[in-house]
């Protein structure tokens, strides 16, 4: 019994290890949910205007972050060093990869005040402020 309270104990402190990513735009997105395909698209650099012809903004994770190899995997089936790869072939295009926000808090901030942003976090973020489209395992 005591052994279960401890794992339970470890399961409970370490946050977002099993809740999946959630894909947040700015409240002025006029979108309530976004398809997989959608999303791909976007951080793919193939759509980059919304309905209202506001310009996509999309953010990432550094690297190093697991919420963007996770990201990546779930959405691509590629790592960040292959979408890394494919994003340095479209600069020579004229087109750059997404921005790059270094925590949670700061993806959230950037969506939250920059219209046309759309990102991802851990899904034990809370979300004030920013439309949820998706859930991502």
């Amino acid at each position: 019994m005591r052994i279960l309270l401890i794992i339970l104990g470890v399961l409970w402190v370490v946050p977002g290890q099993a809740d999946g990513l959630l894909v947040i735009a700015s409240p002025q997105v006029p979108l309530t949910r976004i398809s997989a395909k959608q999303l791909a698209d976007i951080y793919m650099l193939k759509e980059r205007f919304w309905a209202d012809q506001t310009q996509v903004i999309p953010v990432n994770r550094e690297a190093s972050a697991s919420e963007r190899e996770n990201f990546s995997e779930a959405l691509f089936d590629l790592s960040p060093q292959e979408l890394a790869e494919y994003w340095n072939r479209l600069s020579f295009q004229g087109k750059f990869p997404p921005l790059i926000q270094t925590s949670d808090e700061a993806v959230l901030g950037f969506v939250r005040s920059v219209p046309g942003a759309i990102g991802y976090i851990n899904a034990d973020q809370p979300t004030a402020g920013v439309k949820v489209l998706l859930r991502l395992p």
